[in-house]
């Protein structure tokens, strides 16, 4: 099944009670109720020639006022997000999956490769930015990036959410344990997700792509820099308008202080690097003087001249 959809039905899920998942499941059995019925509809919406928003809308508003708002949610959500051939199977799945939960027969969430881990945890993040006004999202990037790098800084929390051998459960519960009451919900949300649907050995680079997601969601790119020094307010200033041209985007800088890089900023954004950091060019130059066979020029470690080039000259 399409790894988004997987993390989509999990967010709108979890947010439901028993009753309300009753009836989800139920709605979910008369959207296929539905298209076994009506060859027309089923032709529609597995055409491969309409776009995904475009069968997302046409169902979402067929589907109005007939079905639960989380049912017409997901239901939408499903038809969108995969080939139109797919439809069908997916809209089959999601419905097997509900009632899966309901009956509390449902298990944990397989271990998928790299990029279909975060496929799933993107498509559980699109669900959870849907409940999010928009002036939210940047406390709940900022609460992302912080959690990131204390997961990183810290070895032992590190290796409790990297452990692949540790039940999900107990991962999420250690993740809760931290950031319950002191996140906001959507927060807690997404990390929780980050540990249990993506891959454990990907944890921080889960949530610094959630951290990412998140900007994205709210019309912007992050900025990862790493600076020498601390960065005053008037330099982050100019370091945003610069990266902004460059990105083509609005950017904003999440910043990490590293004082092993003596000055200057390293920064990413998505595929694109810039390293204007000192460490940075005296690697660069080292480099260059290998490569143009400097240590070969008979120059010792202090600038003199070798005895055995003093010879032969």
């Amino acid at each position: 099944m399409n790894p988004s959809v997987q993390g989509y039905t999990a967010a709108v899920v979890d947010t439901l009670d028993d009753e309300a998942r009753r009836t989800l499941s139920a709605d979910l059995v008369a959207v296929e109720h539905l298209f076994a019925r009506n060859a027309e509809l089923r032709a529609a919406l597995t055409d491969s020639a309409v776009p995904g928003p475009a069968r997302r809308a046409v169902l979402s508003e067929l589907l109005e006022g007939r079905v639960s708002a989380p049912a017409q949610r997901l239901a939408g959500y499903a038809a969108g997000a995969v080939h139109g051939q797919e439809v069908v199977g997916a809209l089959a799945w999601v419905a097997t999956r509900v009632r899966q939960t309901v009956e509390q027969a449902a298990t944990a969430e397989e271990l998928l490769s790299h990029r279909e881990a975060r496929q799933r945890v993107g498509g559980y993040a699109a669900a959870v930015f849907e409940d999010v006004a928009t002036g939210e999202l940047e406390e709940v990037e900022d609460e992302l990036f912080r959690f990131a790098r204390i997961v990183d800084a810290t070895p032992a929390l590190r290796t409790a959410l990297s452990d692949r051998d540790l039940p999900a459960e107990v991962r999420r519960g250690v993740v809760d344990n931290l950031l319950s009451q002191k996140v906001r919900p959507a927060t807690l949300r997404l990390a929780d997700y980050a540990v249990t649907g993506g891959r454990p050995r990907d944890v921080v680079g889960t949530l610094d792509w959630l951290v990412e997601e998140t900007a994205r969601a709210r019309g912007w790119r992050v900025a990862r820099v790493r600076a020498g020094q601390e960065v005053d307010r008037d330099e982050r200033a100019k370091l945003e308008a610069t990266l902004s041209r460059l990105a083509g985007s609005p950017v904003e800088l999440q910043v990490t202080v590293d004082p092993r890089l003596l000055a200057g900023v390293d920064v990413e954004i998505g595929d694109l690097h810039l390293d204007g950091t000192a460490r940075g060019r005296l690697e660069r130059l080292r480099e260059h003087m290998v490569a143009g066979g400097w240590e070969d020029r008979g120059f010792g470690p202090a600038g003199r001249t070798t005895a055995g080039d003093e010879g032969s000259s």
